[in-house]
């Protein structure tokens, strides 16, 4: 039986994946901390410390870099979800979800992309990392959505679809900043807090 060798990586592919790595961690915080209206690219070439040119030559327009940046993103929350107790309740997935999603946007880790921009989105969906892993982290959700309203732990009376695009709108909340900038509480109180207003509401129970 012949067992193919290992392709070997040359010192200089090395090099140009780590330098591609920086990129795509500075283009996350910065979408993170200004947005991708205001991330130019000149700001990203400064900050990895090469040239806008040698910046082309891994991600020919900004909206390549952001989309780089939310393909990371996608593929964290890919790994999380599939690190999930298999036996967990639905809902408890969910929470475990949100709470990670939280977390990394009080981190500053969660870039922040605007609802509406023709060219990022045309970017985004031509992208195929990142759609496949939007389509599983959707269908992973959506089956534990439907699981909860099954059982009386989610609203069945509310769509799917919504409840779906209720999660994913914590990744852009405001009020996580609100409350962070506030200094009245912690970061995990700030979770706690989001979460209970996300899955319980503002009724008194």
């Amino acid at each position: 039986m012949n067992t193919a060798a290992p392709t070997k990586v040359s010192f200089k592919q090395r090099m140009l994946q780590v330098r591609e790595d920086t990129i795509v961690q500075t283009v996350n915080r910065l979408l993170a901390e200004k947005g991708f209206d205001a991330m130019t690219v000149d700001e990203v070439a400064a900050q990895v410390g090469i040239a806008k040119a040698s910046l082309y030559k891994h991600f020919p327009s900004k909206e390549d870099l952001a989309a780089a940046a939310m393909v990371r993103v996608m593929r964290q929350a890919q790994d999380m979800i599939a690190a999930l107790p298999p036996d967990a309740a639905p809902l408890d997935n969910l929470r475990a979800v949100v709470h990670w999603v939280l977390k990394v946007k009080l981190a500053g880790d969660m870039p922040t992309l605007p609802s509406q921009n023709s060219s990022l989105r045309a970017a985004l969906i031509a992208n195929r990392d990142y759609m496949d892993g939007l389509m599983e982290i959707s269908e992973r959700l959506g089956g534990w959505i439907e699981a909860a309203q099954a059982d009386g732990s989610l609203n069945p009376g509310l769509p799917a679809i919504a409840i779906l695009y209720t999660f994913f709108a914590r990744a852009c909340d405001s009020v996580v900043e609100f409350l962070q900038m506030g200094g009245l509480f912690s970061d995990e109180q700030i979770i706690e807090l989001v979460l209970t207003t996300c899955f319980d509401g503002l009724n008194c129970r």
